[in-house]
């Protein structure tokens, strides 16, 4: 069973090492611990633990802005593979519908980083368009909620 829960500072050092993973390492640019906590005390970014089997398995950052979106910023999972992090995704979607009242949900990723557009894709992103970031290409996709 997975869960999304409300995330709490104290897991905040279990984040970083997840970061830290090299499977991870290679598609985000890591928060340090302060980062993390410092994003968690604004209003307009929402930090979700995901839970499976009632244990903590990874996490996701969003962030709110002033039109009817949710930029899904960051989605992190321990132990890759099991489809832990499809099913928080479905829930994430979810969540937006119904606990943030927004219907579009955007994120960018690494060009390399072909799983996770491959995954995003399979679960009903597009892409609109396409940024750099430090000489490297990002995707930008969105999915519509409604």
């Amino acid at each position: 069973m997975i869960e999304l829960l409300q995330s709490h500072p104290q897991e905040v050092d279990a984040f970083v090492v997840m970061e830290q993973e090299s499977s991870t390492l290679a598609h985000i640019i890591p928060y340090t611990k302060e980062a993390h906590l410092e994003a968690m005390s604004h209003e307009y970014i929402i930090y979700l633990s995901v839970y499976a089997e009632q244990k903590l398995a990874g996490f996701m950052i969003l962030a709110i802005d002033q039109k009817n979106s949710v930029e899904f910023r960051r989605i992190v999972i321990a132990n890759k593979g099991a489809g832990v992090g499809q099913k928080a995704i479905a829930l994430m979607e979810t969540y937006c519908i119904e606990n943030l009242k927004r219907t579009h949900v955007w994120l960018d990723v690494f060009e390399k980083n072909t799983r996770g557009i491959h995954i995003y894709t399979k679960l009903g992103y597009s892409q609109f368009d396409e940024a750099m970031h430090a000489g490297s290409k990002l995707i930008l996709m969105e999915k519509s909620l409604a």
